[in-house]
């Protein structure tokens, strides 16, 4: 099966060489490029919870202030993963989509308990701050991190691409979602999807690439990537 991977090879390596092993050709078009943003200086002190939906949203935090022993809620198992590594230790994960962290903080994180700092992409597929703000929660949001297109790809790629398309693309993000389908038209691209499978993260996501004539498309978590491949 040709499977096309849409992420920073930094978040998709190890799913690279998985794929590869399972007997899979793999190909990689990485969508978008992260970057870290300025943002203000906090008093960390004054949170009793942080939230992470991301892993760049980790990468790029200056934590040496942070006390890692906070409550510490993670959208996924590898933003949890992430977090484990940068030392927090009461680590919370969901499984990988916003409405189920926002049941974990629930859950688990009363109002009264104190603040939450909720740390993010400029870009967010869900409001999950002014919900949990709905739910009497005191949040504060920082944006440390922005994710720009990547708009020029080899010719020799792009047609390599034309003659063996491929069976299942990943998107996870609407971000890159909205760059795939610029991709598409640039290159055009367009009616060479029908035999592909889309698998994207989230309904917003897929909306975008809803105007591509697709095999099927899919919705999933981060972690499902292996189990979707027996669903088709």
């Amino acid at each position: 099966m040709h499977i096309l991977l849409t992420r920073p090879l930094e978040d998709c390596s190890e799913m690279i060489l998985k794929f590869q092993l399972l007997g899979h050709n793999v190909s990689h078009l990485p969508l978008i490029s992260i970057e870290g943003s300025k943002y203000e200086s906090l008093n960390y002190f004054d949170f009793k919870g942080i939230i992470f939906t991301s892993s760049n949203a980790i990468k790029f935090l200056d934590i040496k202030n942070i006390d890692k022993k906070l409550n510490c809620f993670c959208v996924g198992s590898a933003t949890e993963k992430q977090a484990r590594s940068f030392g927090f230790q009461n680590v919370f994960a969901a499984d990988g989509n916003t409405n189920n962290l926002k049941e974990l903080i629930l859950l688990n994180f009363n109002p009264s308990d104190g603040k939450l700092l909720y740390v993010s992409g400029e870009i967010i597929s869900s409001n999950l701050d002014q919900q949990l703000i709905s739910n009497g929660y005191n949040i504060k949001r920082i944006i440390n991190y922005r994710a720009n297109p990547i708009e020029k790809f080899e010719q020799s790629f792009i047609d390599k691409l034309k003659v063996k398309m491929p069976d299942i693309v990943y998107i996870y993000s609407q971000n890159s979602a909205i760059n795939f389908l610029n991709v598409i038209k640039n290159y055009q691209l367009e009616s060479l999807w029908m035999d592909t499978n889309l698998m994207c993260i989230g309904e917003k996501t897929s909306a975008i690439l809803n105007k591509i004539k697709w095999k099927k498309i899919f919705l999933f978590n981060p972690g499902e990537e292996e189990f979707l491949l027996y669903k088709i």
